[in-house]
C-alpha cells in the first residue's frame, strides 16, 4: 500500500493502589486490593486444569498480570460485570500476558492497560469468549497498541468479544495458524480486526464500525511466515471513517480513514457474503506493499509482496468512496469521477507478477471481483501516472476455499 495513498521486562509483582501521574487511578477499597494481590498470586501459583473465577466488581491494578501454566480457564461474572482495570499502570507492557497452551478467558472486561489489553504468545488452543477490551477515554495514540492480541499462536477461537479503542488494531492475530473470529464488534480502533502473516483464518459475523480501517488481511515482510487461506465473510463492515490515531512509523498510522476490508500481500482470500458500506476512502483496497516503497532485502528473500488468487464475490456494497483520505485519493477521485463523484466499491494498486505461471502457462494475479460496481487500477507499477477504471477484467472465479476447522486435543 502507498503510505500517502492505501496505507512488541514482565511484572513480578501486583497491587492495587493511587499512582502518580497525569492518568489517577480511582482508589480501591482493602477488599479489593486484597482480591487484586491474591488474584496475581493465584495466577502465578496456577495448577494445569485450574479454573480461577473472579466475582462481579471493579477490581483496580498497577502492574501487568502474568500467566504461565497451561490448561488454565480464567472466567468471569459476565463481560460488563466483572472489570479489571488498569488505568494509571504504572508497569508492564501489557495487563494481561499468557504463555501457557489450552487457555479459555471468558466474560470479563480488561479497561485502560497501559500497553496490549490481553496478549498470547506462543501458545495452542486458544478460547477468547465474551471478553471486552476497551480504553475508556475514547481513540487515543496514547491507549495500548492492541486489544485481543494472539500471535505465534495455534488453534484460536475468538468470539462474542468487543474491543473499542486500541491505537493499532481492536482484534488481533498474527503469525498463526488455525483461527476462527466471530460474532465479535470492533469499534474506534485504528484497524477494527486484522489478521496478519496468518494462514487458515475464518473471520466471519462480526461488526467493524467507527475504526479507521474496518477489517485488515496483512501478509508484511520480515516475519515467520506468511499468510493465506483467509475466509472473511458474513460481517458488517460499515462507516470505518475515525481519523488515523495510530503511532508514527508503524505500518496501520498509513492505513487511510475510511477502509472497509483492506487486503495487502496476501494469497487465497475469500470476501463473500459481507455487508460493506459507506466506508468513505472506498470499501475494498487490494494492494501490495511495493506502492509503500518495499524492496526485496536479499536474493533470498522469500516474502511474496504480491496479492494472488483474491475472489471478492456476493456481498452488499452500497455508498463509500465519496470522501477519500490523503491527497493523493482525493486527487486521484476529482480526476477520474469529478467533485460529486465517487469511488467505485474496489481500488487495486495494480502492481501484480508479471512473470508468475501456472503449470508452465502464464497467469495474471487472478484477481476476481463479482458483484461490485467497479474497479480502479491506480497503476502503482507506472507511479500511479495513469488509472485507468475498470469492470470487466475481473470477472473470473475461483475455487472456494474450505472452512477452518480448529484441530482440539
Amino acid at each position: 500500500m502507498q503510505r500517502t495513498m492505501l496505507m512488541a521486562g514482565l511484572a513480578l509483582a501486583l497491587a492495587a493502589c493511587q499512582p502518580k501521574g497525569d492518568e489517577q487511578a480511582p482508589k480501591a477499597d482493602a477488599a479489593s486490593t486484597d482480591f487484586a494481590r491474591k488474584l496475581h498470586e493465584r495466577l502465578l501459583d496456577a495448577k494445569p486444569g485450574e479454573v480461577i473465577e473472579i466475582p462481579a466488581g471493579t477490581y483496580h491494578f498497577d502492574r501487568s498480570l502474568t500467566l504461565r501454566a497451561d490448561g488454565v480457564t480464567i472466567r468471569g461474572a459476565g463481560m460488563d460485570k466483572t472489570v479489571l482495570s488498569f488505568k494509571g499502570q504504572k508497569a508492564g507492557a501489557e495487563g494481561l500476558l499468557v504463555n501457557g497452551d489450552d487457555f479459555a478467558i471468558e466474560n470479563l472486561t480488561i479497561q485502560d492497560s497501559k500497553g496490549d489489553g490481553l496478549k498470547i504468545s506462543e501458545s495452542e488452543n486458544i478460547t477468547i469468549r465474551g471478553v471486552k477490551v476497551e480504553w475508556t477515554g475514547g481513540p487515543s495514540t496514547k491507549n495500548g497498541a492492541y486489544g485481543l492480541y494472539p500471535v505465534l499462536t495455534k488453534n484460536v477461537l475468538i468470539e462474542d468479544s468487543v474491543s473499542i479503542g486500541a491505537s493499532d488494531a481492536g482484534i488481533y492475530v498474527g503469525q498463526s495458524d488455525g483461527v476462527i473470529v466471530r460474532r465479535s464488534r470492533a469499534e474506534k480502533n485504528v484497524a477494527g480486526i486484522e489478521i496478519e502473516n496468518t494462514i487458515n483464518a475464518d473471520v466471519h459475523d462480526n461488526v467493524a464500525t467507527g475504526n479507521t480501517g474496518g477489517i485488515l488481511v496483512f501478509n508484511m515482510p520480515g516475519l515467520k511466515q506468511q499468510g493465506g487461506n483467509i475466509r472473511v465473510f458474513n460481517n458488517k463492515v460499515i462507516a470505518n471513517n475515525h481519523e488515523n490515531f495510530g503511532a508514527k512509523g508503524t505500518p496501520v498510522a498509513s492505513v487511510p480513514a475510511g477502509s472497509g476490508i483492506v487486503v495487502n500481500s496476501n494469497d487465497d482470500i475469500e470476501i463473500f457474503g459481507n455487508e460493506i458500506r459507506d466506508n468513505a476512502t472506498t470499501n475494498i483496497i487490494i494492494s501490495s506493499v511495493y506502492s509503500t516503497g518495499y524492496k526485496d532485502s536479499s536474493k533470498s528473500e522469500t516474502f511474496d509482496p504480491y496479492p494472488e488468487r483474491i475472489y471478492v464475490h456476493g456481498n452488499t456494497l452500497s455508498g463509500g468512496g465519496d470522501s477519500p483520505d490523503g491527497f493523493d485519493l482525493k486527487a486521484l477521485k476529482v480526476a477520474m469521477y469529478g467533485l460529486r463523484g465517487n469511488f467505485p466499491d474496489v481500488l487495486w494498486d495494480g502492481y501484480f507478477n508479471k512473470d508468475r505461471k501456472v503449470d508452465g502457462q502464464a497467469r495474471g494475479p487472478e484477481i476476481c471481483l463479482r458483484d461490485v460496481s467497479g474497479v480502479i487500477n491506480a497503476d502503482g507499477p507506472g507511479g500511479y501516472k495513469s488509472p485507468s477504471k475498470d469492470t470487466r477484467s475481473h470477472q473470473c472465479e475461483l475455487p472456494r476455499l474450505p472452512a477452518v476447522d480448529l484441530k482440539r486435543g
